[in-house]
């Protein structure tokens, strides 16, 4: 191999993400806080600087297995990640590294040829950890290997226009004329970003004319299909993304019951309300049991957007994969079986149920409808229609939504 010009880098730029790292794995935060927090920190830091410190973070996130392995140990202190960092830099870019002092022992050759090495074991080139490894291998069997490889890509910035304030080609033309360019996906409302953009600095934005949604996300409401003058039950809202999408197909007419187990979800929940106009919305706590059966019979439909593994946004959320344990997933399920078989009595006799997962197991998708359909408290319910969404498909999230009737 011949030698090569190495990388350009930018050590201030480069300890920000190792240190930003070292919060992610030893200090255990949440990748999307530290790198808001970092970047708070770096207030002086110019476009190009801040979106190589969030990039380079979250792709070493994405990538931390094969990283560790070709530096042969656990890291554990800020230096440990400068070395993942120039191990990143040297896969990414076939290039040797700057003569910092943090790189000294770093060997970009024998990098690569260890690479080469490790590419021929799935968990390791996609980092996974093994059990997960087995465990999509044998719910999705040959669709896995396409599945967890597209979830390594990253995600696509996608819009959901709001129809309370404007329509998809006004806030195209819109946001182009504040040089954020988009492209139309589907039939629907959705706008995929041509170039990743800072969306939330618009005025378009300011003015609530628009959310951001993944495309596979939006399929939910409109497979509901709340009617203007209906009463709607969301019964797992969080931050109320589908909520907002249900009050603008609803054209702000009848009402939305928004709950959460999670007060501060639901003030989440307000504060956007307010900046799309959505007027219908009123939300709860759910404190008990009580809260749940005073609706017993009341909704003309029911959104169950339940707790999941979030398998089907990896790639949004990297770090998933290395706080979510088997044990988990498996009390997952059973929460999911719960609500179906707790708030499913909300629905009306005639009304219309969606259960929806941003998973791509089997065990929480299909398999928990089946068993809803085989009890007691699933015998009313019909299966209307189900779709099982794979990132592989069209590029979007890993998602899955059943439709369902009480009689």
């Amino acid at each position: 191999m011949s030698e090569r010009k190495a990388i350009q880098l930018q050590p201030l730029l480069v300890r920000s993400v190792a240190e930003a790292l070292f919060s992610i794995f030893c200090e255990q935060r949440y990748a999307d806080k530290v790198i808001e927090h970092t970047l708070r920190n770096n207030k002086k830091a110019g476009s190009r600087d801040r979106a190589f410190i969030a990039e380079s973070t979250y792709e070493i996130v994405r990538y931390y297995r094969l990283y560790t392995e070709l530096l042969g140990r656990q890291p554990g202190s800020v230096w440990d990640f400068w070395q993942i960092c120039g191990i990143h830099f040297v896969v990414t870019r076939e290039q040797p590294l700057p003569g910092f002092q943090e790189f000294s022992r770093l060997d970009y050759r024998r990098i690569l040829d260890d690479y080469d090495k490790l590419k021929g074991n799935r968990a390791i080139r996609e980092s996974i950890p093994e059990w997960l490894d087995a465990l999509g291998r044998e719910e999705l069997g040959d669709k896995w290997e396409k599945t967890i490889h597209a979830l390594n890509q990253p995600a696509r910035v996608v819009l959901r226009t709001n129809r309370l304030k404007t329509e998809r080609k006004a806030l195209q033309e819109k946001l182009a004329a504040e040089q954020i360019f988009c492209e139309q996906a589907g039939s629907g409302d959705a706008l995929v970003l041509s170039q990743r953009k800072n969306v939330f600095q618009s005025e378009a934005f300011k003015k609530g004319m628009f959310e951001v949604q993944d495309y596979s996300s939006q399929l939910v409401a409109p497979l509901l299909a709340p009617g203007p003058g209906m009463r709607v039950v969301d019964a797992c809202a969080g931050g109320g993304g589908k909520t907002l999408h249900l009050a603008a197909l609803m054209q702000n007419r009848g009402l939305i019951i928004a709950m959460d187990t999670l007060e501060w979800k639901l003030d989440a929940l307000r504060l956007r309300a307010r900046r799309a106009g959505a007027t219908n919305i009123e939300t709860r706590v759910i404190e008990n049991n009580k809260v749940i059966k005073r609706l017993h019979g009341t909704a003309d439909r029911l959104l169950l957007d339940v707790p999941c593994s979030g398998l089907g946004v990896l790639r949004r959320n990297p770090d998933t994969k290395w706080k979510l344990s088997p044990d988990q997933v498996t009390e997952l399920e059973k929460t999911q079986q719960a609500i179906l078989q707790s708030y499913s009595p909300i629905l009306k006799p005639g009304g219309r149920m969606v259960y929806a997962t941003c998973s791509v197991l089997p065990s929480e998708n299909s398999a928990q409808v089946k068993q809803f359909l085989q009890s007691e408290s699933g015998k009313d319910f019909t299966l209307l229609e189900e779709h099982s969404i794979l990132p592989q498909d069209e590029g979007y999230d890993g998602f899955y939504m059943a439709l369902l009737s009480r009689s």
